[in-house]
């Protein structure tokens, strides 16, 4: 089975309408893609805990700079970076179990995105949340949660248009969650010295995100727009 896994990998690792990622590459991906195609673990489950470990990371960032004593605001941030990877981990094996792993359903292509709009929203609605020191604070991370979604929405038409699927940045979902999860690290650093400033760090990284959404949102739509121009 192996050997027949990591030849169809190789073939469709690069396939155009995925996203381009280095972690499906690596022989930690290939073996944990393995281990859960054996296990016969659906694509859709994973994809489903991937909503999970976004609302435990929403709910962590949520929860931090209300808990007494900083430390266990620290703990808190570093479950939200720990959900935040693990999100990313769901998603690049749900895909990895369905394609390599022949277990695709063929509802998997709802499964593959919309649990993934889901996890957005749950990760900035956390975030609007965990900032009650700033009167902004709330508004700053709703407003991301709906650019980080609307971001993924002009990828998804420009596919349904004709025009490609295209997965540049600088804010794609990857760049988001590590973007997120930088300063959460951070922020559980900070919340031992000072409780306002983990606030103030995710409040600077959401205004970051949401300019960087609107510089992807723009490189996409020209890319979309000049393959369409393309169509005879």
């Amino acid at each position: 089975m192996g050997a027949t896994y990591t030849a169809v990998m190789s073939e469709v690792a690069e396939a155009p309408v995925r996203r381009p990622l280095r972690s499906r590459g690596k022989p930690w991906a290939w073996a944990l893609a393995r281990r859960l195609t054996a296990w016969r673990v659906s694509p859709n489950l994973i994809s489903t805990m991937s909503m999970v470990f976004a609302a435990a990371a929403g709910l962590s960032l949520a929860l931090a700079p209300r808990v007494a004593g900083p430390f266990r605001a620290a703990g808190l941030y570093l479950a939200a970076a720990a959900g935040m990877q693990l999100r990313l981990l769901a998603n690049l094996m749900d895909g990895m179990v369905a394609v390599e792993g022949g277990l695709g359903s063929k509802t998997g292509e709802l499964w593959n995105d919309l649990p993934d709009r889901f996890a957005d929203g749950l990760v900035f609605a956390g975030a609007a949340y965990g900032l009650p020191g700033l009167p902004f604070g709330v508004a700053l991370g709703w407003t991301a949660a709906a650019a980080a979604i609307i971001t993924a929405y002009v990828r998804v038409l420009g596919a349904a248009a004709g025009g490609g699927q295209h997965f540049v940045g600088p804010m794609a979902k990857p760049h988001r969650m590590a973007a997120m999860t930088a300063a959460s690290l951070l922020a559980a650093g900070l919340a031992t010295v000072d409780r306002t400033w983990p606030q103030r760090l995710l409040a600077a990284t959401l205004t970051l995100i949401l300019a960087g959404c609107a510089v992807t949102m723009a490189r996409r739509l020209k890319r979309i727009a000049t393959e369409l121009r393309k169509r005879v």
